[in-house]
């Protein structure tokens, strides 16, 4: 059994994995969650710190939100939060575009190299082997 302290509240409970809040915790931050998503369904041009402002949630935690691609900006907003890998500004999530391709293409050649290392036999060199007598 994991017991942890609550994030927010300090209260002992049963965490089952990476949990850090209770569960009275996390459901008043998934009502905060609702409400700024009806927010944002009235007001689809806000920007982050009137969103804060308006439902009384930090700006971290709206950011924590679009990160997570539980929350993304308007199409022709001028706002937006910055890609962790190259800093261009996106709509959600944590890379942009062209950044997601490249990380892909990386991991697929990183998985492809160890099959074709397989594939190809080895050339043994008879110089350097031990010879029994």
């Amino acid at each position: 059994m994991n017991v942890s302290n609550c994030r927010t509240c300090g209260r002992l409970f049963n965490a089952l994995a990476d949990e850090r809040l209770c569960p009275a915790c996390r459901r008043a931050l998934d009502d905060k969650f609702q409400e700024v998503k009806a927010y944002l369904d009235e007001h689809m041009n806000a920007t982050v710190e009137e969103v804060s402002r308006e439902n009384e949630v930090s700006v971290k935690q709206i950011k924590q939100w679009i990160r997570e691609e539980r929350l993304t900006f308007a199409e022709g907003s001028l706002d937006g939060i910055e890609c962790e890998r190259c800093g261009k500004l996106i709509r959600t999530g944590r890379f942009c575009d062209e950044c997601k391709s490249q990380v892909a293409s990386n991991l697929m050649s990183a998985y492809d190299k160890p099959a074709q290392a397989a594939k190809e036999p080895e050339k043994r060199d008879n110089k350097n082997r031990m010879r029994f007598l």
